[in-house]
C-alpha cells in the first residue's frame, strides 16, 4: 500500500512540472552582440518613445510595451518562424512582453540587464 502511494505522489509530482507554463528564455547582452555581428535578427525594443532619445540598439524594432495593443502590434510586425529578442531598459517590461509573445506561439528571448546592461558594456 505505501508503495502504491508513494509512485502515485511521484507520478503526480511529474504531471505539474509537465502543465506548468514554458519558463523565460534568456540571452546575455554579449550573446546579442555576437548574433548581430553574423545575422540579422528580429530585436525588439519595448521602451517607450521618450527613452529612446537616451539610445538604443541599431536595427531594433520600436514597438511600446504601454501600447494598448501592444501584443497585436507585435504579431503584426513579427515573423513567428524566426526567434524574437526583447529588451527594455532594465529586462523587466521585456520579461513580461516575453511572456505575451510566448502565449502566441513565439521563440522569444528576453535581454538581460537590458539597455542599460548594453550601453554600459557598448559604450561608443
Amino acid at each position: 500500500m505505501m508503495k502504491q502511494l508513494l509512485i502515485l505522489f511521484f507520478s503526480s509530482l511529474l504531471f505539474i512540472n509537465c502543465g506548468k507554463a514554458q519558463g523565460i528564455k534568456t540571452i546575455t547582452t554579449q550573446k546579442l552582440k555576437e548574433l548581430l555581428s553574423k545575422d540579422k535578427i528580429q530585436l525588439v525594443d519595448v521602451r517607450t518613445p521618450s527613452e529612446l532619445r537616451y539610445g538604443f540598439i541599431e536595427s531594433s524594432l520600436f514597438i511600446n510595451y504601454f501600447d494598448k495593443d501592444f501584443t497585436e502590434k507585435a504579431v503584426s510586425k513579427l515573423d513567428k518562424n524566426k526567434p524574437v529578442y526583447l529588451y527594455c531598459r532594465s529586462g523587466n517590461r521585456s520579461g513580461k512582453a516575453t511572456k505575451m509573445l510566448q502565449e502566441k506561439g513565439y521563440e522569444v528571448y528576453n535581454v538581460l540587464g537590458g539597455y542599460n546592461k548594453w550601453k554600459k558594456e557598448n559604450k561608443q
